[in-house]
């Protein structure tokens, strides 16, 4: 059953601490898991927090930083020592740990990982901190389990077991040559079920996913989506495996990337969350709510060209609105969907048969509209019909362009190298509720004439 935080129990806490009572407050924390700890430090003040960090045991308390709000953790470490963070260090993974030491300032890099007791360990985190964020190495911990090809079985079940003391969780056994380079992977039960005498070179399955250190990171997630990985082996230039990639460190990645998308899509320019400041906040959403005003002065201005049919045709004006937002809406349906498409990599076909497509279902749906309209405008607005079939042309043009639009977009800005995800925000609405004014009053021109 998912822990659920309760005001009684923060109160409780809170009352603890204010009267010092530190083996309260461990029993009351002692069997919840890390990440419960850690939700409900991010309730309390950072005084409180700190409190709590400072009671739990180490083991527990490396788990919960990794949890923690970035800004709960940035004040925790500031309150410990290079010493006492070295002390959580050592506790966590290679990977968890260079992931922590990133957000010190650098003078107290240096100062932690001068502090770390195990040598090799601090080694494997200076190794994974000069990878590019964003890449396979940034993602990878040091920490599996490899066997030599030219070992018998016998051999790999002893080192195995040596090096098995420093993994977590073992997802994969990885074959490697005298040279480090990997060569394939070894099913335990092939392992059990051979003789111990048995070269691992006669029994190892030589296939097996990899990625580079420089892989993007969203690669590495679609490829391990797409293959149902838990863990993939990540191998350097030369082909040398220096590390695994585990699912928990991938679905990270999909959720920050997905949040990243939604944002964008949303017209935040930045990643923030809604605890974040005022002025932080603001200059995430300010530059495409400006962008979006100037399409507004872009629209009024538009509208001052077509003046003399507002005189003529008073009624036109009522449906611009209509016009405006159909053509958003469409553009927006248009482009989430090939976002989505190009971010799961499932986009097949051509770009002229994708157009192709989009035209058949945009003219579908603009005629289906469009005569909901005609029969709208004439017996709900009583409207002439000549302003009916006006307005209803409008809006099959207007849908079968900003379709085609939010299809082409994100196509084009992916192939250069820019997020898709642009097109389903802000720039593809304004720039389709200007592309629909401009086209509802030149086919009114074209049919009523003004």
């Amino acid at each position: 059953m998912e822990f659920k935080i309760s005001r009684e129990l923060i109160h409780e806490l809170e009352e603890l601490i204010q009267e010092n009572k530190e083996q309260e407050v461990l029993d009351l924390l002692q069997d919840m898991h890390y990440a419960d700890v850690a939700e409900i430090m991010e309730e309390l003040s950072n005084d409180e927090a700190i409190y709590i960090f400072n009671v739990l045991d180490s083991e527990k308390t490396a788990d919960i930083l990794l949890e923690l709000d970035e800004e709960v953790r940035v004040k925790i470490l500031k309150s410990l020592t290079a010493k006492e963070i070295a002390g959580e260090l050592d506790e966590l993974d290679t990977d968890d740990a260079a992931d922590i030491i990133a957000e010190l300032p650098q003078s107290k890099k240096e100062e932690v990982i001068s502090e770390l007791e195990d040598v090799e360990h601090a080694k494997d985190i200076v190794d994974l901190l000069r990878y590019e964020e964003g890449s396979a190495g940034s993602l990878m911990a040091k920490e599996l389990v490899k066997v030599n090809e030219n070992w018998n079985v016998l051999t790999c079940v002893k080192e195995m077991r040596s090096q098995a003391e420093n993994v977590t969780r073992v997802h994969s056994i990885y074959v490697i040559d005298d040279e480090n380079r990997l060569k394939g992977r070894l099913s335990l039960k092939d392992l059990l079920t051979t003789s111990t005498k048995t070269p691992i070179s006669d029994v190892y399955i030589p296939k097996v996913d990899y990625v580079k250190v420089d892989t993007k990171d969203v690669e590495v997630a679609r490829i391990m989506q797409k293959y149902d990985l838990e863990a993939i082996p990540v191998v350097d230039e030369l082909g040398r495996l220096v590390g695994r990639i585990t699912i928990d460190d991938i679905v990270d990645v999909i959720k920050e990337e997905a949040d990243k998308d939604y944002q964008l899509a949303a017209g935040i320019s930045q990643d923030v969350e809604a605890d974040d400041s005022i002025l932080a906040l603001t200059k995430a959403r300010l530059p495409w709510l400006v962008l979006a005003l100037l399409g507004g002065f872009v629209s009024v201005r538009v509208l001052g060209f077509y003046e003399p049919a507002m005189e003529l045709h008073p009624e036109l004006f009522f449906f611009t609105p209509l016009i405006a937002a159909m053509a958003g809406n469409v553009g927006v349906q248009s482009s989430a969907i090939i976002v989505q498409g190009l971010a799961n990599n499932t986009l097949s076909g051509s770009l002229f048969n994708r157009l192709v497509k989009e035209l058949s279902l945009s003219l579908l749906n603009g005629l289906l509209l469009a005569f909901i309209l005609i029969l709208g405008s004439h017996f709900i607005l009583d409207i002439d019909y000549n302003t009916g079939i006006t307005v209803s042309l409008a809006l099959l043009s207007v849908i079968i362009t900003a379709s085609l639009i939010g299809t082409f977009i994100p196509i084009v800005l992916d192939k250069y190298g820019i997020d898709p995800a642009l097109a389903t925000g802000p720039f593809i609405t304004t720039s389709n509720d200007i592309t629909g004014i401009i086209i509802f009053f030149s086919i009114a021109k074209a049919i009523l004439g003004f």
